[in-house]
C-alpha cells in the first residue's frame, strides 16, 4: 500500500459520523474487517476497519504498487499502463476485483489479505485528504514518499 486516508466517527467526512446505518455498520464492527461501499454511483472503495468494536473508524485504501497478478489487473482495468492500474481508490478496487461481495470480510480468515514485503519501509508523507468536501484540511492522508504509484490529485510535495 502506498497511499491511504483515515476516517473516524468524530470526523464529519466519515461515513460513521452519523452513527451506525445499514450502509456503514461494518465500520462499527471489529478491526481487521473490510468496509466496501459504492462511491458517487461510479466505483467501489475499500477500507480497513481500525477502531474498537462500537467505534466507527476505518482507513480508505487509495493506491498500491502493483507487484503480482499484473496481467489480471490489466484485463480488469482494460489498460497496460501499469501506473494507472491501482492509482486511486476506484482503480484499485477494479484492478483487484473488489466489490460489495467482500464487505465485512475478515482480513485474517477471509478472501482479502495483506502481505508485507521484506525490506525497509518507505518514509511517509502526511497531507490533507482529497476527494471530499467536509474536513478536507485534516492531515489524515498518508503516502509513501516519492512513490510514483500515489494518486495524482493534490499530491504531497516531495522533501
Amino acid at each position: 500500500m502506498v497511499e491511504a486516508e483515515a476516517y473516524d466517527q468524530t470526523d464529519p467526512a466519515s461515513h460513521s459520523f452519523v452513527g451506525p446505518t445499514e450502509r456503514n455498520r461494518v465500520m462499527f464492527g471489529p478491526a481487521g474487517h473490510v468496509y466496501v461501499y459504492f462511491s458517487y454511483g461510479v466505483h467501489w472503495c475499500v477500507n480497513v476497519v481500525t477502531g474498537k468494536t462500537g467505534h466507527g473508524a476505518a482507513v480508505l485504501l487509495r493506491a498500491l504498487e502493483p507487484m503480482v497478478g499484473i496481467e489480471l489487473m490489466e484485463k480488469r482495468r482494460r489498460t497496460r499502463v501499469r501506473r494507472d492500474l491501482c492509482r486511486g481508490p476506484g482503480r484499485l478496487t477494479q484492478a483487484l476485483g473488489i466489490d460489495q461481495r467482500l464487505n465485512g470480510s475478515d482480513l485474517v480468515g477471509g478472501p482479502v489479505g495483506f502481505y508485507r514485503l521484506s525490506g525497509k519501509a518507505p518514509a511517509v508523507e502526511v497531507s490533507p485528504r482529497i476527494g471530499i468536501s467536509k474536513a478536507a484540511e485534516v492531515p489524515w492522508r498518508f503516502s509513501a514518499a516519492g512513490s510514483p504509484w500515489v494518486s495524482g490529485a493534490r499530491r504531497p510535495a516531495r522533501p
